[in-house]
């Protein structure tokens, strides 16, 4: 039986709301399947129908690759029907609820205006902790119980994806499932079993079906797992609270990425975005060994496109999408072993058209002026980006970003004396171990950026901006043990940073100053490393009117903090035990059972070596793909290795446009 479409009572409203073409769908590339189109199809069976939403504003959504990915591996078979939904803004949130002589609009679909609580499936991918709210809003308004636990066999399993789901425990109340890592093979993974039940006639409802995707051992249902918590509030043990339920759920890891060039249909915004360009991953995972950097860590290991695919989806791509920039995407995208062949091949291949090709933040040692010249052929030479990461030499020996000053000074001297006129760098405040000077070194590096480019250049135009992120400690990382600062300690030092460039009459003017204050990082911090006591605290925000957390003008401290008063009461922890406490090896983390690879005594002794390097031991964790193996876990734990070229390949037999 089909599902109607909302969009009649929708049209009308829609003069009433800010950019109402976010909401109207029907996006160049974009699929509106029939409800039932497994009927047609070669297969015949029950259709499986999934609802896709990343949980933010469609102009932040839409571009986002992992939803676009699932959405046409999904949409690619005849049985599956995928559709796309995004956070409404506060003004359409207000339209849906007052509704029409039907009642309230449910929240709906973008392709088929359908109704999100008419799928099997509701996926949401998490790339940060601060859109749980956003999702609380999105399953009231779909008319979805907030609690799995009071869900029925009608309404849509809830599942979680992204990098934020590799600690679900904060949202463990709200979700059905979770999915570790890669999701390209695990989607259809679970519609094959959510299709094989509904073929069955749903034996054993709602329950039967999550006990057939826990106990592949790859999808974390968190019903089935009990937490103990000792009197001092920490965790005592997670355990399965019923049999053939696996004490560790592993994550996924897709091996051939060449396999699955994808988005080779990307979809065409209607409404402004924040990325106009089609954009190619071309390699995955990150093994330079950045003790801060979570993505770095659960996506090892490092699986690299060939340079023919890479050169294969570019050109289909842009064919299909019209955009006019191409981005090559990595965690490190410089590193890749065949990167300046690809970038010569690209340039080679464009030279003289629209399209320009852009690299994202760029590694000081992995930077060279042949590569950039590449990139800029076409005359779109755009400021060029690095990250520090720590402004002094001692922070960046504890984090293992080995960089030193003067690798930065010679690489942005080669820049600006090829002409280039702006810099960026990107640095964190609250690493562990810092102190106020060595946020102040910032300001010094800063300093000599402009001093080196005016030297080589010989001009007076020189820009540098710094921009400063809030440290936030995550799983599956050896800071995970970390204390984070606090907010206002946070602030101060900042504050310094910021007089003292402002102060500087001879520097100053020429360097741009962005940073956020310290307050968004510790609710970060909460939801980071929270457990599902946690869960309280974001039902509490969303019901007192929270919604985008991730915006700064929606966000609100207070209302956070006078959530975690109420929620936290009588738990005997706070705010301040999940943020500002250094944890130590024995406690049981509330993620310990969801298995990234990554072994704990390693993560642990990585810890132990950042803080002797803070004490000024010399200690450097090389980047295992061009090193012998330093048991980090993954590789035998996952059943999986580093591939990296060179191929041999080429971009021929790609003609010159």
């Amino acid at each position: 039986m089909s599902v109607a479409s909302v969009f009649p009572r929708l049209e009308a409203k829609l003069p009433s709301v800010q950019k109402p073409i976010q909401y109207v769908g029907g996006e160049l590339n974009s699929v509106v399947k029939d409800w039932d189109c497994a009927a047609s199809s070669a297969t015949g069976g029950p259709t499986v129908r999934w609802a896709l939403m990343y949980p933010d504003a469609y102009e932040v959504g839409l571009p986002n690759q992992g939803v676009q990915i699932l959405y046409e591996v999904l949409n690619e078979r005849d049985w599956i029907l995928a559709e796309r939904t995004y956070s409404v803004w506060p003004d359409m949130e207000q339209v849906m609820r007052t509704g029409d002589e039907h009642g309230p609009i449910p929240q709906f679909t973008v392709d088929g205006h359908r109704p999100v609580g008419a799928f099997d499936l509701f996926g949401l991918s998490f790339s940060t902790e601060l859109g749980y709210t956003n999702m609380l809003n999105a399953l009231d308004l779909a008319g979805i119980p907030l609690h799995a636990a009071d869900r029925g066999e009608d309404d849509p399993v809830v599942i979680a994806g992204g990098h934020a789901a590799f600690n679900p425990e904060p949202i463990a109340d709200f979700v059905d499932a979770a999915v570790l890592g890669d999701g390209e093979e695990v989607v259809l993974a679970i519609s094959e079993v959510v299709r094989e039940w509904k073929a069955e006639d749903r034996p054993g409802g709602r329950e039967e079906l999550l006990r057939r995707l826990a106990v592949t051992g790859n999808i974390y249902v968190p019903r089935f797992y009990d937490v103990a918590y000792a009197q001092d509030g920490s965790i005592e043990a997670v355990v399965p609270n019923r049999p053939g339920i696996p004490f560790r759920v592993r994550k996924h890891t897709l091996m051939d990425l060449d396999q699955w060039p994808y988005p080779a249909n990307p979809l065409v915004p209607l409404a402004e975005t924040v990325h106009e360009r089609f954009s190619v991953e071309i390699f995955r995972g990150c093994t330079r060994g950045c003790r801060f950097c979570q993505a770095g860590m659960i996506t090892r290991p490092v699986r690299e496109r060939s340079i023919k695919t890479i050169g294969d989806m570019v050109e289909n791509g842009i064919r299909k999408s019209g955009f006019e920039e191409v981005g090559l995407l990595s965690l490190s995208s410089a590193d890749h072993t065949e990167i300046g062949e690809v970038a010569k091949g690209l340039a080679d291949r464009y030279e003289g058209s629209n399209v320009s090709l852009s690299l994202p933040s760029t590694r000081v040692d992995a930077f060279n002026i042949t590569l950039a010249n590449e990139f800029s052929r076409n005359g779109r030479r755009s400021g060029l980006t690095f990250a520090p990461e720590g402004g002094s030499e001692r922070m960046r020996k504890v984090i293992n970003k080995m960089v030193t000053e003067e690798d930065l000074i010679r690489t942005v001297a080669a820049a600006y004396s090829h002409g280039w006129r702006q810099v960026k760098l990107y640095f964190m405040v609250g690493l562990p171990t810092e102190t106020d000077e060595d946020v102040l070194q910032v300001a010094e590096l800063a300093k000599r950026v402009i001093a080196k480019g005016r030297e080589v250049s010989g001009r007076n135009d020189i820009r540098c901006t710094v921009s400063i992120g809030g440290f936030v400690p995550k799983p599956h990382t050896p800071f995970q043990w970390a204390a984070q600062l606090d907010h206002v300690t946070t602030d101060e030092r900042l504050k310094k940073l910021r007089d003292t460039v402002r102060d500087d009459k001879k520097y100053g003017r020429a360097i741009g100053f962005r940073y956020h204050d310290g307050k968004p990082g510790i609710v970060e911090g909460l939801l980071s490393r929270g457990d599902r006591r946690v869960g309280r605290v974001i039902e509490e925000v969303w019901r007192d009117g929270g919604r985008f957390d991730g915006w700064s003008e929606h966000f609100s401290y207070d209302r956070w903090m006078l959530a975690a008063e109420r929620a936290l009461a009588g738990t005997g922890v706070d705010v301040d035990w999940y943020t500002t406490r250094e944890r130590d090896y024995d406690e049981v983390l509330p993620w310990e059972h969801l298995d990234s690879g990554l072994d704990k005594d390693w993560l642990w002794g990585d810890w132990e070596d950042a803080l002797a390097a803070a004490e000024g031991a010399d200690i450097e964790i090389e980047d295992c793909r061009w090193t012998p193996c330093y048991d980090c876990g993954v590789c035998p734990e996952m059943g999986t290795e580093i591939q990296v070229g060179p191929t041999g390949q080429t971009l021929l037999p790609l003609s010159v446009v």
